[in-house]
């Protein structure tokens, strides 16, 4: 596995499974599996309502007292989850991370995120840097937040974010919001590395060309093109053989060739929301996490 250091001197896995849009009925065969197959980094969210399932399958992955158990030491884990914005400002984020702390079952949470740069983000953050002095985290970051909302909150601020979750696949590249989170010292991390599959990106014939040559899947094109960007990933499935599939990346080297072609998919535009846009705000305001 390979790692980023964050600005804080943690390490976190550049591969991880994500867990958005599965069930809780299936998330912990889910990230069970994931776990067996040599996954560390595993990201959730309030708002996805599987953290519970998350951290019933982490227990029994890091158990040494079952027989089946793998015995991952609990240190070799990086989990993330993240507020929402029914949860925004300094009391609420608090209360909100003890509930996630407790569904997962953790003291400690390796990276907490502000889920949407919506609503009170300042007290939030505020929250967020005392839970990290406190030691109860130890990284905070941000999802979804354009560079004019970082550089807000970074200028305001004592700490800079550590990490930025943002849209990121062949069809919404950000190489320019890359180079302005590295200046500023914020690792970017993609959320729906292959576009759900949008835009057909699975049978892209760029994408497939590029496959074929290096005896590799389109997913883990994208996902080893991400890789060398220096995007951390967070791929999902529910599938073993995907999970399999998307965690052997590091067994190959794109070219500069391939990664010049890869940069001709760009079309600009997210494919799912626009945070810029104010129906934006009336579409995630009535989302809550109970």
């Amino acid at each position: 596995m390979q790692f980023v250091t964050l600005n804080n001197g943690v390490k976190m896995p550049v591969l991880g499974f994500g867990v958005y849009q599965i069930p809780p009925s299936d998330t912990e065969r889910a990230v069970s599996e994931a776990l067996e197959v040599g996954y560390r980094h595993i990201d959730t969210a309030a708002v996805y309502k599987n953290e519970e399932a998350v951290g019933k399958a982490m227990r029994r992955s890091t158990s040494r007292r079952s027989p089946s158990a793998s015995g991952i030491p609990r240190d070799d884990l990086f989990v993330t989850t993240k507020v929402w914005i029914s949860d925004a400002g300094e009391d609420a984020a608090r209360a909100a991370f003890e509930r996630s702390a407790e569904k997962l079952g953790l003291d400690v949470v390796d990276l907490y995120l502000i889920h949407q740069p919506f609503g009170d983000v300042y007290g939030s953050w505020r929250a967020l840097e005392r839970l990290n002095e406190e030691g109860r985290v130890r990284a905070i970051g941000v999802s979804n937040f354009h560079n004019d909302r970082l550089a807000d909150l970074i200028a305001f601020n004592r700490v800079v974010p550590a990490v930025n979750q943002v849209e990121t696949h062949p069809f919404l590249q950000r190489f320019a919001d890359q180079e302005f989170m590295a200046g500023e010292g914020v690792q970017i991390e993609s959320w729906a590395p292959f576009a759900e599959g949008r835009n057909n990106l699975f049978t892209n014939p760029t994408l497939s060309s590029i496959a074929r040559a290096h005896d590799k899947s389109v997913a883990q094109v994208v996902l080893r093109w991400l890789i060398q960007r220096g995007v951390v990933v967070i791929p999902k499935s529910v599938r073993r053989d995907r999970m399999e599939e998307n965690f052997d990346v590091f067994d190959f080297e794109l070219a500069d060739s391939d990664m010049a072609v890869i940069t001709t998919l760009e079309k600009g535009e997210p494919l799912f929301i626009d945070h810029r846009d104010p129906a934006a705000v009336d579409a995630l305001k009535g989302i809550t996490v109970e």
